[in-house]
């Protein structure tokens, strides 16, 4: 029997964390099932993913440049390809945005829209057209538990991710009928050095136009929170990664993967009470009134996730 020709597979925001990381993973496959395309927005960044990559590099890994919000660029990048062809499309590049609402204006709001939304949706009506022809193709984007349940201080961010849930949860039943999967990944908190740059810039700023009352919460409360639920239950670029590896190589891939099991239960607090009040409550109490509950919470969590803890349970 003939071997499988390798899939074809896109990633975009490709130079650093996840992106960097699915790319290689994909592109060192024991049996090179992927030829893997591994796009950003400026190719002057490329050289974390050159020296990732090793031997890949121009055998099993291209790099391309893509801006996801230029029509022009995303063109180009598409009609590159052998007869456009493409057999998975991973939507991965996106920009973050932390802080009181009242002191993010409407322009860097649509930036980050442009990017965590329009961008996807971009790439993924540039790529629908061949898929739809040739009956096949899978469509990932990779969005956040965030896109599920809304966050305190990631207004925007968190919209952007709750559009792009509503887009792929209505597009993924008729892409059905032409035989194409969407797979959406939802990481909890990943610590990158993006996320880790974020927050210290955040961290510096004055955030004009924000009560003073709402700059002291931000500060003193949701960052060192942060700080505390990312050392617990932040997850590493390979670990996701490697989720969206097996959800990519899977016949048939899942619609939703959660990729941090820690952070379901708090996901599932939403769907627990339709009023809304339990989730929205539960967050404000933990954040705002028992923050001794909060810590004690975490550093239950750090016990029960603990590498010798885990030994100790495991059965022989």
């Amino acid at each position: 029997m003939a071997k499988a020709a390798p899939r074809t597979v896109l990633i975009t925001g490709c130079s650093s964390g996840i992106g960097l990381r699915m790319a290689v993973q994909l592109a060192q496959d024991p049996s090179k099932r992927f030829h893997v395309i591994a796009t950003m927005r400026d190719l002057r960044k490329k050289d974390k993913l050159e020296a990732a990559a090793g031997d890949t590099l121009n055998k099993t890994l291209s790099i391309q440049r893509l801006d996801v919000c230029n029509d022009e660029s995303v063109a180009e990048c598409i009609n590159s390809l052998p007869e456009k062809r493409l057999d998975v499309l991973v939507n991965n590049a996106g920009v973050g945005l932390v802080g009181p609402v009242e002191s993010i204006s409407i322009d860097d709001m649509k930036r980050i829209f442009e990017t965590n939304f329009f961008g996807a949706i971009r790439m993924i009506k540039a790529v629908l057209p061949e898929m739809k022809q040739r009956r096949r193709g899978h469509i990932v984007v990779i969005s956040s538990v965030m896109g599920l349940q809304g966050v305190p201080f990631n207004d925007v961010y968190a919209a952007s991710k709750f559009a792009m849930e509503g887009f792929c949860e209505s597009l993924a039943v008729q892409l059905l009928k032409f035989n194409i999967f969407i797979s959406m990944v939802e990481p909890g908190p990943v610590n990158t050095e993006f996320e880790m740059k974020l927050m210290e810039e955040v961290a510096r700023s004055e955030f004009p136009g924000a009560d003073a009352a709402t700059v002291r919460y931000f500060k003193e409360v949701y960052l060192p929170a942060s700080h505390e639920i990312f050392t617990t239950m932040g997850q590493t670029p390979e670990y996701v990664a490697k989720a969206v590896v097996n959800v990519i190589a899977k016949e048939r891939p899942p619609f939703r993967t959660q990729t941090n099991t820690l952070y379901t239960p708090l996901v599932a607090l939403k769907y627990a009470d339709t009023s809304g009040d339990l989730s929205v409550g539960t967050y404000y109490n933990l954040l705002f009134r028992f923050t001794g509950l909060f810590h004690l919470s975490m550093s239950f969590l750090k016990c029960i996730t603990c590498s010798c803890f885990r030994r100790r349970v495991t059965p022989a």
